[in-house]
This record gives structure tokens, sequence and C-alpha cells, in this order.
């Protein structure tokens, strides 16, 4: 299952159907972001997009991708299981995997990104096909590069060196903005890096195989690596190699290599932009990173990630991790919970299925929920069903919520807790109430309402759902 980079990833993509290649000219925008935007209100098993005749650029010097793990096939072909894998299963085969990290890692010295070195006359307008994902974006953006940098107080701490996904805004030909939230790991480096009164070295990965992006966005611990998740996610060692001048552990094999630091100090206005909930951020002022080096492929493959209101990429990217982030950390102490759909934005609505042990013990696993780290700044909204409903069938989670719930008694607000202020809602902004709707059954000693006689499935049932999976193959 392991890609050794994005192409490989795009050839498995092509093979099953689920990249459309378009070699017709297009305008960079809007082309570019429309026919991704398209793909996401299609459907929801969306091929990728490769478009390789963009104007102002010549013949396979302005590639694109779009959408590469913009559905639940091409997510599922990133796990290397069957496209048509339910996105149940590929939850607890997610989840399974986690269990191996931390991965091994294999160093190798002989980078494809390692081609061709900038380090004077730097101009990224002319080396990358740049462009607007949305109509108010302040500029351009690159929006799914992997951001390496370390803890300057533990340099040598390999768990404690991140790799994460932030919006990164080209001010300039060698200038970038960058949006390190001080909950991220990166800015915790470059807060340390301030209290030293240094600048904070960072190397920016454009176009990587789909596993370490997917996991360059969860939020792990601070001190686990992700290069040694993304090889127990891949099931093999993953391959990083030493940037030249940072020395940083980058993916061996990206398309293109970005080297520099975030200035101390320096602030500039940065945004607005089409965010993740469907609105645009407001400008606010953001660090800066001046580049010093650029490495890429003779032929680079410029990926980028389209964004704004749900679904697009960036739901199906960070669906899974998400929510089996928030299973594993209250399986641990809740081994009642049997799964957890926190797939909507991001986990700001999340729901919960769980065996309850006595009345009111679902409540208490949501409560748990909005306190764990992830749930801090997201989970805003929790829904509770019993464990034999399916969180992530719609139909069932919303048969629960219209015969079990009871507003007056399942409901709880909580007042006044913490979430990101890209939150539109919050008022304000970082602070919001937050809402659990217990749509279980009430059980000893809560006695109300009449769920004695549930319709159960006729005998036999299960047998004919593998029959008819594998006929639909």
């Amino acid at each position: 299952m392991a890609y050794a980079d994005l192409r490989e990833f795009l050839a498995t993509l092509d093979r099953d159907g689920q990249l459309l290649r378009y070699s017709d000219p297009v305008d960079p925008e809007p082309d570019l972001a429309a026919a991704a935007r398209a793909t996401a209100n299609l459907t929801d098993r969306g091929p990728a997009l490769l478009f390789d005749n963009i104007n102002g650029y010549e013949p396979g010097k302005g590639r694109v991708a779009l959408n590469t793990v913009g559905s639940w096939p091409n997510h599922a072909l990133m796990l290397g299981l069957d496209k048509n894998t339910t996105v149940k299963d590929q939850f607890f085969e997610f989840a399974g995997r986690w269990d191996a990290f931390p991965g091994p890692i294999e160093r190798r010295d002989d980078a494809p990104w390692q081609e061709v070195t900038l380090t004077e006359g730097i101009d990224l307008f002319q080396l990358l096909p740049l462009f607007r994902l949305n109509s108010y974006d302040v500029g351009c953006y690159i929006d799914k590069a992997a951001v390496i940098s370390r803890d300057p107080d533990d340099p040598d701490n390999f768990g404690k060196q991140n790799v994460g996904i932030y919006r990164i805004q080209v001010k300039d030909k060698d200038r970038l903005g960058i949006q390190p939230l001080a909950a991220h790991d990166i800015g915790l480096h470059l807060q340390r890096a301030e209290e030293r009164g240094e600048n904070l070295p960072v190397a920016i990965a454009l176009g990587n195989e789909p596993v370490i992006t997917t996991v360059a966005g969860m939020p792990l611990a601070y001190d686990q690596s992700e290069y040694e998740m993304a090889a127990a996610i891949q099931g093999a060692p993953y391959r990083i190699t030493k940037t030249p001048v940072t020395d940083l552990d980058v993916p061996w094999g990206s398309e293109v290599v970005i080297e520099g630091e975030i200035i101390a100090g320096e602030r500039e206005i940065e945004g607005p932009f089409g965010e993740f909930t469907g609105h645009y951020s407001g400008a606010r002022r953001q660090p800066v990173i001046e580049i010093h080096r650029v490495m890429h492929r003779r032929d680079p493959i410029f990926e980028h990630l389209y964004l704004g209101m749900p679904w697009t990429e960036m739901d199906y990217t960070l669906a899974l991790n998400t929510s089996v982030l928030l299973y594993r950390q209250l399986k641990a102490e809740f081994p009642e919970v049997a799964a957890v759909n926190a797939m909507y934005t991001q986990g700001l609505l999340g729901i919960i299925s769980v065996k309850q042990r006595f009345g009111g013990f679902a409540k208490a696993v949501g409560m748990r929920t909005m306190t764990v780290p992830h749930g801090l700044a997201y989970c805003k909204v929790i829904i509770l069903v019993d464990e034999d409903v399916d969180p992530f069938n719609l139909a069932q989670v919303m048969w629960a919520l219209s015969v079990h719930y009871h507003p007056l008694h399942d409901t709880v607000t909580i007042p006044n807790l913490s979430v990101l202020a890209l939150d539109p809602s919050s008022d304000p902004a970082g602070i919001t109430h937050k809402v659990m709707l217990d749509a279980t059954t009430p059980i000893a000693p809560e006695e109300r309402g009449h769920y004695s006689q549930v319709v159960g499935n006729p005998v036999g049932t299960a047998g004919w759902e593998n029959i008819i999976k594998g006929l639909l193959k």
C-alpha cells in the first residue's frame, strides 16, 4: 500500500478509474478552483483532477493536481483498500493501524526533489502555477504543503519535530505569510524561538504522497512523530531526507521543497481567506517567512487543496484522522464507546455511539469529548446514540434523534467554552456555548418513554449484506 510519492498514488487512482486528466487549455483562475468545486458538488465518489495545459506555462511545466483524496473511493485507495470500502470499515481500518505506532523510518539521500536548486532570483510566481481558490481571497495561497519545524529548546528530539498543514499566503516572490495558531505545535516552536530572540527555520514540502498529508492534519501529541505515524498507517517504513540548510527531515518523494525561516517578532496582515467553515476568515496580523532556497523536480506537479463550503477534499482528508483520534482518546477512558464520527467541519459537530452502563452515562461521555485535546478547540455540538446505531449512517442517527431524544431531558448546554477562532458563530472569536444532544435509549435509573419493542433485523441480514457487497463490486 505504501506510495513512494504523489505520482505513484496518481497512477493508482488512474488504474482504478479515479483520476480525470484534462489536457485542454485552462486559465489558472477561475478554472482550476471551479473544477475542484464542481467535482465536490456532483458526487462523494469523485475523481482526482490532473491539469497539464495551463495558460501561461509551458506544457509539462505547470501541472496541477486537485482533489487527490477528495472522495471516499480515493480515501480508501490511499489506505490500500478496495475503492468501494464503506466509510465505517475505513474508520476501523484506520483505527487498527494506529496500534502500529510508532512505525519505522527509512533515511535516504537520493530524493527526486534535489534535481533543481535555486538560491538566487527566487520567484514563486514563476516557479508555481499559483491561483486564488475563492473570489475574495486576498491573494494566492499554498494550502496543501507539509510544513516542518523543530523545537528550538530540544532540537535533537525527533518526536518534537512537527509536520503540519497550515495555510500559507504568497505575499511576494520570496516571502510568505503563515497562520501558526498558538495551540499548534509550530506555534509552540515559534514562541520558544522568539523567546530566544531567534528566527524559526522551516521547510515546506509540496506535492506529497497522501498519507503524510493526512497525518500532518492529525492533532497528535506534541512529542509524537508524524513520520512514525505515517509509517504505521501505510504499513511500511516512511522515507525521509534531510534538507541542506535547515537540516530538517522532509518527505523523500516531494515535488518541491522550500527552505526558509519565520522572522522573529515580525507580523503582517494575512487574509481574508475562504476557509473550511464555508466562510471567509478575517484579516489578522500573522508571522512571515523569508525563503532562502527552493529545490524541485525538473517537471514538478503542484498539488493544491480546494476548500470552502463543505464538503471538499479537506473534509475527506481530515474526516477519519479526527474521528479516530477522538475515538482512541475516549475509548481509553470509556471502553463502552463503539465508534466516533467527527467528520463534520473538523469535528465542530461529532456523533458518538456508546453502550450505556447506567442512566446518564452517555452524557458523561459527551462532557469528556469536549475536554480532550481536540475537543477543546472543536466539538461544539455532540450527538450521542446507542452502540447499535451506526454514527456514519445519518439515516440511523436522524432516527435516533427523532425518537429517542427528548428536548427537555436530553439537551445539555455549557456556556463560554473555548473553540477555534475561525468558527464564525463564536462571540467573541474563540468563545462559544457548547451543546450535547443525548439520543441514547434511557436506562435505569432514568425511566421514561416507551422503548421496549424495537424492530430488529430479519435473521440472516448480516450475511446478505456481505453477499450484496460482493455483487456490487
